[in-house]
């Protein structure tokens, strides 16, 4: 990875430059979770039910997921900072899209667009620190990207909460385009361009069957609940699904130089980080997604509160952040990483005990637990997994990494709200009420309670408070489950690398660890 001399002669312009990776990062780090607060308006203004909410939510993270290997070839190739400015346009786009939009529909489409845009910025923004920095340095700037990503966490919510209690629902997407032109512009003015000519090439075969592959899944994974996991377009769709990922794979493992390379994933300590951190990411993201609707719809708090009482979460991620780093050198990452998993599946463990009737105190307990079990187990784990790769292979193996992060994202997210709507459905009472009633009642909580003010029905907001919460405890049960087992597997299969960190210190590997 060739680097500009003039920036790296200037001690002084490298970490000027790294300012403008930083509000690149910034920007996507409070843009996700921003729109969670947002979630609960949308569903009441535009009319969306629990399965075109997950629709917004998840089409960022499919197209996010499915494109972030090309996007990064993309930047090695045409160069990184002109394919950087490029992601933030496209992102730029798809915000104001967003802010102008009037119906579920064109959200959908928006939120696709702003995860091109962040496919295109994600990877590249990483990518450009070799350029700047050599190994000595690299680290203080990775931990600068750390904490604009740490601090994008609680700013979204609050943020977010601020917007919408003075603002329209659109604000939340407005808010991007002052910093995405910030981020523009210091990226022209301050980045240097560097490319890497001996990448292999982008394939649009292999991409068109990663996001046809993904969106299938996706497709079936949130479409089962409310068709049928029996009906035919569900299980068309997990079929296409199996067929295009199963020739993806196939096309992939016989390609000389490919862009998914798979054969990485037989190395142990690869393999058994990647598992672990795409758990975790599967566990996180159906949490944010759930919340919201739990403290602002049930609980009754407005926006800007509900952002509020998120804080404990990513507070719980920095004050673990911290203390990973220096427990893993003493012990080895692999009691760090098992031990992090196993405080969140504690955590989710209490929250599914919530019910309806509890303060804010006890969400507040368990929700920094599954902060600190997410920093704990992540950072460390994605570590583990980039300083496994050689040195030739680590731009392959770090896109690999995050696709697979990415993808746990977006499966999490449909998984996890799919039982919460078909437990809410089950559990929902609508005896009495006109069928048009009933039907538009069983969409979401925030509907049901619509359906009950203007109908005077106090009976109904309960029952839909009630079925709400037992699905939400219901998923973060599997959610418990799921951190469990990945505690396990990483304690009985992850190789312990403490040997291998004194060789890892002279390497020049990207040091990509951070996108919590």
């Amino acid at each position: 990875m060739p680097a500009t001399p003039s920036a790296a002669g200037r001690p002084r312009s490298r970490w000027v430059a790294l300012a403008a990776i930083v509000l690149c990062m910034l920007t996507l780090g409070f843009d996700t979770t921003i729109l969670n607060v947002a979630l609960p308006t949308m569903a009441t203004e535009l009319g969306a039910d629990t399965g075109r909410l997950q629709w917004i939510a998840d089409s960022y993270l499919v197209v996010f997921a499915a494109l972030m290997l090309p996007a990064g070839l993309l930047g090695d190739r045409f160069g990184r900072r002109r394919t950087l400015v490029t992601g933030l346009l496209v992102f730029l786009a798809g915000s104001l899209l967003g802010s102008l939009a009037d119906d579920s529909a064109t959200v959908v489409a928006a939120r696709a667009l702003m995860g091109a845009g962040a496919a295109l910025v994600m990877p590249l923004a990483i990518a450009v620190l070799p350029v700047l920095f050599g190994p000595e340095e690299r680290t203080r700037a990775v931990g600068a990207l750390s904490a604009a990503t740490g601090l994008g966490l609680p700013l979204g919510p609050l943020l977010g909460g601020f917007l919408l209690d003075h603002f329209w629902w659109g604000s939340v997407f407005l808010i991007n385009v002052p910093f995405i032109g910030l981020a523009v512009t210091a990226c022209l003015l301050l980045l240097p361009e560097s490319t890497d000519p001996a990448a292999p090439t982008v394939s649009a075969l292999t991409t068109a069957l990663s996001v046809t592959g993904l969106g299938a899944l996706v497709f079936g994974v949130i479409e089962g609940p409310r068709r049928g996991w029996s009906s035919a377009p569900v299980l068309a769709a997990f079929a296409a699904a199996f067929v295009l990922l199963a020739l993806l794979v196939v096309r992939e493992r016989r390609r000389e130089r490919p862009m998914l390379d798979l054969a990485l994933l037989g190395r142990p300590a690869f393999l058994w980080n990647t598992v672990a951190a795409a758990l975790v990411m599967f566990t996180m993201t159906g949490l944010t997604f759930v919340l919201p609707s739990y403290l602002q719809t049930v609980q009754g708090h407005d926006a800007f509160g509900t952002g509020l009482r998120m804080i404990p979460m990513p507070l719980g991620m920095l004050v673990a952040s911290r203390a990973t780093t220096p427990l893993a050198a003493r012990t080895g990452p692999r009691p760090v990483i098992a031990g992090g998993l196993a405080v969140m599946a504690v955590a989710a463990l209490l929250g599914s005990r919530t019910t309806v009737d509890d303060g804010y105190g006890w969400t507040a307990l368990w929700l920094s637990l599954v902060g600190v079990g997410f920093g704990g187990a992540v950072i460390p784990a994605m570590d583990g997994a980039l300083g496994s790769l050689p040195r030739e292979r680590a731009g392959v193996g770090s896109g690999l990494l995050m696709t697979l992060r990415q993808v746990a994202s977006a499966i999490g997210l449909a998984a996890l709200s799919s039982v919460i709507a078909g437990v809410y459905g089950a559990r929902l009472d609508t005896s009495g009420l006109p069928s048009a009633a009933a039907g538009e009642a069983a969409d979401s909580v925030g509907a049901a309670h619509a359906v009950a003010g203007a109908l005077h029905d106090a009976a109904l907001t309960r029952s839909a408070d009630a079925a709400y919460v037992h699905g939400m405890d219901t998923a973060l049960l599997v959610s418990a489950v799921a951190a469990l087992a990945a505690a396990a597997l990483v304690a009985a299969f992850l190789p312990s690398s403490r040997p291998a960190r004194k060789e890892r210190a002279g390497r020049t590997v990207v040091d990509e660890t951070i996108d919590a």
